[in-house]
């Protein structure tokens, strides 16, 4: 039977740097059944890195879970690095650990910024992909980019007049451009600030209830420099997606089973975006989870993730 929750705590059985092309170092780490079934989880942002808790959405006697911090991210090293920091080079590394770990086929599971990259990778290599669970489903669309950095205040006045009024009022008119200056800026009391302000916005609006929790992990140093940095300079460069964008070329994806889930009141990535998708995406079943908002660790979006993961175990 399906579980309504995370399961247990867990650590990795095998952990390693994968030296990549152009300077940069991914962090990887294997965790469940080392002969069970693989799924690749691919974290948001881009730039957030993988936390400890997204090892414990997989049934570890069931699964071969492959988590990894994309560049510039989390473990992976340099932190906050833009150089050859592309979608096609993360793709392209997703590939590298493919092959380095003697992989096949896999399951790919993602939300927000790694439903971007999944449908990405699978759209690239398809023959690799044997279904896909993506939650909160952002598409790297202008008018995507554009709510966040202005629509929110719609439904988050507050939260968006400190996002806002971090910056002088005659800047205010060019958010992406002004914030990207500060946090592209070699000193760290200059972009330090910034990626934080950014951060603490992003945490402040993924919840459907305010959560003290998810604003503090947000606001952490680490983290924020990684993800304001790097999810400034994607959006700076249109999310390096292909002519067309993403629901181009869902032909690709014609025979690759899908589960999207995604939370009704989502703020992050609204849910126009899901509803998107799965038209494009015949073999995929959407679930709009009624009571939920962005965040994956919201309990709606907890069981309906653990529910569709149990339904992709006879794809492998």
């Amino acid at each position: 039977m399906p579980r309504g929750d995370l399961f247990p705590e867990i650590g990795p059985y095998e952990t390693g740097y994968l030296p990549l092309p152009d300077g940069h170092v991914m962090y990887w780490e294997q965790v469940g059944n080392p002969n069970g079934k693989p799924v690749l989880f691919l974290h948001g942002g881009p730039g957030a890195g993988a936390g400890l808790v997204h090892r414990r959405f997989f049934d570890p006697n069931f699964w071969r879970v492959i988590i990894f911090d994309q560049r510039g991210a989390g473990r992976s090293l340099p932190l906050g690095s833009l150089e050859a920091n592309t979608t096609p080079h993360l793709v392209q590394d997703i590939e590298m650990l493919r092959t380095f770990l003697g992989i096949e086929r896999m399951l790919l599971f993602g939300g927000s910024w790694g439903s971007t990259l999944a449908l990405a990778y699978a759209q690239a290599h398809p023959a690799h992909v044997a279904g896909a669970v993506l939650r909160g489903i952002f598409l790297g669309r202008p008018t995507e980019v554009e709510w966040f950095l202005y629509g929110l205040k719609r439904v988050f006045p507050d939260i968006h007049a400190a996002f806002a009024g971090f910056l002088p009022e005659a800047e205010r008119d060019d958010l992406l451009s002004q914030y990207y200056r500060r946090l592209t800026d070699p000193d760290p009391n200059v972009h330090m600030p910034a990626a934080r302000s950014w951060s603490i916005y992003e945490g402040s609006c993924s919840t459907l209830m305010p959560s003290f929790e998810a604003v503090s992990a947000f606001a952490q140093d680490r983290s924020a420099i990684g993800l304001a940095r790097i999810e400034a300079h994607y959006f700076m460069n249109g999310l390096f997606l292909p002519q067309g964008g993403l629901l181009a070329h869902m032909g690709a994806l014609k025979n690759i089973p899908g589960e999207i889930v995604q939370g009704r009141y989502d703020m992050i990535c609204p849910a126009q975006s899901a509803f998107d998708l799965s038209s494009a995406w015949p073999a995929a079943r959407l679930t709009i989870v009624p009571d939920a908002g962005h965040s994956a660790l919201e309990p709606g979006i907890r069981t309906a993730l653990v529910t569709a993961l149990e339904r992709c175990h006879q794809l492998l």
